[in-house]
């Protein structure tokens, strides 16, 4: 591919509905942050919102507030309504029905909260809550019981409780990041946090899991980058969900990270109407391998309230990976999970390649389904063909 259609496909949509604003208050992030829309009549400045939409704003009040930054929100096609930008983050009615399934804390974390604000979980590492404030919303969000303001529950946060859990656990390795987003804190407030963590002797290493490189590029400013590269090793888990949130300002926010010496993933969420075919997240994830981030996970949808028009069924993303591995390189090919309702971590999925296995030999399909077979070890033909190698 010649370097011109690579750049086709990375474009600029600013300044999109926002005409007035000069260069210089676009490209700064905390003009975005102020100026991001977040009531009704700031949405209808903009569009043409249905009745379903203007109801779902109204509940957003009282369940996950509406947030959109200016950069994500010229991603949206005004002639579109079902637009998979505007699906993300502009509200809808459907967030009032729940399923017989839903649940308020669908990944159990309130449960496995030692202290306000840390959740371990897993036996090495710990997700440390750090803010309840985002860039933008997301519908779809897997903690609106606590984040945005206007959730049914506070988030309480407690950093020193925190780093005194921390400094007792010696069996802790790993820190990721996250809350609502780290990286909309000051430079000051995060490096801070970074460096009291760094201070732990037996914490190995750092991970930030953040959308604000997508929702808001401009965050990514030089000065930040040379204060996160200091803290190395640290790494960074990114969520886009669909080919067009990489915008040339996007790409070119994830390239500072990148040569800053931060390794990069993607988590995406597999989502209704947004990302729920082959074709789609096949050019998502190789954008992103342009962008040099590996795609990591792909996420079944969680079973938080009000997102059932969201959600997929599994077999859907059993079908996607399907028709990723084989067909592209395997750094392209994320891994499908279930975050097990309740509690219970991430649970790989993959489809079926496994047709048969005893304790002689595994037989397997290919991306193609051709068949093979491969001997386990010990079994006896195995043996036997090793043995005619020996020396007499």
């Amino acid at each position: 591919m010649e370097h011109s259609d690579t750049e086709e496909r990375f474009v600029s949509h600013a300044p999109g509905y926002w005409p007035e604003a000069a260069d210089e208050q676009w490209h700064d992030w905390k003009w975005q942050l102020k100026n991001r829309v977040t009531t009704l009549a700031g949405l209808e400045k903009h569009l043409t919102i249905t009745s379903g939409e203007r109801a779902g704003v109204l509940l957003a009040g009282t369940k996950l507030a509406l947030a959109v930054t200016p950069h994500y929100f010229n991603l949206i096609d005004r002639s579109d309504p079902s637009c998979p930008i505007r699906r993300q983050v502009i509200p809808s009615i459907e967030e009032g029905y729940d399923s017989p399934y839903d649940m308020s804390d669908p990944c159990g974390e309130d449960a496995s909260m030692p202290v306000p604000g840390l959740v371990h979980r897993y036996p090495d590492r710990v997700l440390f809550l750090v803010t309840d404030r985002c860039a933008s919303y997301c519908r779809y969000c897997t903690r609106s019981r606590v984040v945005s303001g206007v959730g049914e529950q506070e988030m309480h946060l407690d950093f020193e409780q925190a780093f005194a859990y921390l400094e007792k656990h010696k069996e802790v390795r790993d820190v990721l990041l996250s809350g609502g987003d780290a990286l909309v804190l000051s430079d000051d407030k995060l490096e801070g946090l970074l460096s009291r963590l760094r201070a732990i002797r037996h914490i190995e290493f750092l991970r930030i899991g953040t959308r604000v490189p997508i929702f808001l590029p401009q965050r990514i400013t030089p000065q930040l980058c040379a204060m996160l590269k200091k803290y190395h090793p640290l790494w960074m888990s990114v969520h886009v969900n669909h080919p067009r949130e990489l915008t040339t300002e996007v790409r070119n926010a994830l390239g500072r990270l990148a040569d800053a010496g931060i390794p990069l993933g993607n988590q995406s969420v597999l989502l209704s109407g947004v990302n729920d075919n082959v074709a789609t997240m096949k050019e998502l994830v190789h954008k992103l391998l342009l962008c040099r981030v590996r795609p990591y996970y792909l996420y079944q949808c969680d079973l938080i309230r009000g997102s059932s028009h969201l959600r997929t069924s599994v077999a859907k993303g059993l079908e996607i990976i399907e028709g990723l591995r084989g067909f592209t390189t395997g750094y392209a090919v994320p891994q499908f999970v279930i975050d097990a309702p309740g509690g219970g971590g991430k649970v790989p999925l993959n489809p079926g390649y496994v047709v048969y296995h005893d304790k002689e030999k595994v037989v397997i399909r290919n991306f193609e389904g051709r068949i093979f077979e491969y001997p386990e070890p010990g079994a006896a033909h195995a043996v036997t063909r090793h043995e005619e190698l020996l020396p007499a």
